[in-house]
């Protein structure tokens, strides 16, 4: 095999040509930034990426199947403490956990009212999976609870669940969010009252928070006050400040 012999002239024409694409490219990606910048926006960020997220979203719930379960783990994997992602709903100096009830909007003037009690009566499930944060960090934990789906099965929710989306909120409304039904009928998704195989903290939303392990923290709201049921999408926290609403993984 012959050696070929390349000339100092030919690396230098390389490198230029090289250099000079990567100079073009970084100039277009930062006019484009730019433009995208300047434009209107669609629920807090510019038009383009607000299509970019709408886009992903009708992907990744179009391939979503709620029998596709979440990898699990043994107890022995779980965190001895769990990391807390947030305290937003959680700041009312006033709220009396012995007084708090879960509040279940049925439909117009028909609100069902339950206390921890009752709930933690119906059939528990547990689960130990990768909590994962859109800050970028995840951890395996360990929580206790019912079902959501069984819940609602055994309030007589049917008709309820036939709807596009559920919304919930923190008992002081400073915190919510809205989740399509198919993720919240997941079976792994839970009402949650225990973790570790104890009663929630007060900073993990004691005395009930929703854990739904297809979702970024985010939508795992602690401390829940209010539930309810709608066609069209209930209005969520991080999403009005310009995040993805969906917030699958």
């Amino acid at each position: 095999m012959k050696e070929q012999v390349v000339s100092e002239n030919k690396i230098l024409r390389k490198s230029l040509v090289a250099f000079t694409v990567f100079i073009l490219a970084f100039a277009a990606g930062i006019t484009a930034w730019k433009a995208i910048r300047r434009e209107p926006q669609a629920d807090k960020i510019p038009k383009t990426l607000r299509k970019g997220l709408n886009a992903n979203e009708a992907f990744f719930s179009g391939l979503f199947n709620r029998d596709r379960l979440v990898p699990v783990y043994p107890k022995s994997q779980a965190a001895a403490k769990a990391r807390v992602n947030g305290d937003l709903g959680l700041k009312d100096a006033s709220f009396d956990a012995a007084k708090w009830k879960l509040q279940v909007v049925r439909g117009a003037g028909d609100t069902l009212f339950l206390c921890l009690d009752e709930i933690r009566k119906l059939p528990k499930t547990e689960v130990v999976f990768d909590f994962k944060c859109i800050e970028g960090w995840s951890q395996k934990t360990w929580w206790g609870g019912v079902r959501f789906s069984d819940f609602a099965r055994i309030y007589h929710l049917e008709g309820q669940t036939k709807m596009g989306y559920v919304g919930m909120s923190t008992p002081d409304k400073a915190y919510y969010v809205g989740i399509d039904m198919p993720s919240i009928l997941q079976p792994q998704t839970i009402l949650c009252y225990e973790l570790n195989g104890k009663p929630l903290p007060m900073n993990q939303g004691y005395p009930l928070r929703l854990i739904i392990p297809v979702k970024y923290g985010i939508k795992h709201l602690k401390r829940i006050g209010t539930i309810y049921f709608s066609n069209d999408r209930p209005a969520d926290y991080w999403a009005e400040q310009g995040y993805d609403y969906y917030s699958g993984h």
